[in-house]
């Protein structure tokens, strides 16, 4: 019998974890975050509370990178920030505050493709993100809660050693805030949000690396 690749054996994983508990919370890691559209600054239904936004400093994005550590938490807090934080006024479009955690994806690419869709659904298109920029748009998060999720001992015990070494999913809570202008007035916005980032580190790699991202408001708990 052949050995399995990576991601075959990462897959095989999940769904035997699927079947035995029934985590939604994975099945974006084999689906793919689901494709919502990007939420609006404000409705007009008045679930918005205008007020004046905190001046914050210009963003600089050029040759930013993920940290060199083997610290998978440390490193899934820095990929949260880098999806989170961005700026519709500064210059940049989407794609450029998503290239530094793409460029961090599993070395061995295997991966690379369903990264690049998870991260497709986390961040504006490109039209939405030019809609937003006429509204000076700007987003931050910040993290309450960045763990290891209870259920991934027993994922991990599923998998029966199928899964790269060094694997580990850490799960983000925090609050998405946004901030620009709404019928010619500032307003801003809050949101919890929750999701889980799938990061493998050493051995398996000499630093850690983003493998998948889980659906957007479906962590692994």
């Amino acid at each position: 019998m052949r050995s399995l690749t990576g991601r075959q054996a990462l897959l095989l994983a999940v769904a035997v974890f699927l079947l035995a508990t029934v985590a939604v919370g994975v099945y974006g890691l084999v689906r793919g975050p689901g494709g919502e559209d990007a939420p609006s600054l404000a409705s007009r239904s008045g679930d918005t509370t205008v007020v004046t936004p905190a001046d914050a400093p210009a963003v600089n994005i050029n040759n930013r990178s993920l940290p060199h550590t083997n610290d998978p938490i440390a490193y899934a807090r820095s990929v949260a920030a880098y999806l989170f934080d961005w700026d519709t006024a500064s210059g940049y479009l989407s794609t450029d505050y998503t290239a530094a955690v793409l460029a961090d994806a599993d070395p061995s690419g295997e991966e690379t493709p369903g990264l690049l869709d998870d991260v497709g659904t986390y961040l504006p298109t490109t039209d939405q993100w030019l809609d937003l920029g006429a509204m000076d748009v700007a987003q931050s998060i910040v993290i309450d809660t960045a763990s290891v999720p209870g259920s991934w001992a027993s994922a991990l015990a599923q998998s029966h050693g199928q899964l790269r070494p060094g694997t580990t999913a850490v799960t983000i809570t925090g609050t998405r805030h946004r901030s620009g202008v709404w019928d010619g007035e500032p307003a801003s916005t809050s949101s919890p949000v929750s999701f889980t980032v799938f990061v493998a580190c050493r051995p398996a790699f000499d630093r850690c690396h983003v493998l998948r991202l889980s659906q957007l408001d479906n962590p692994l708990r």
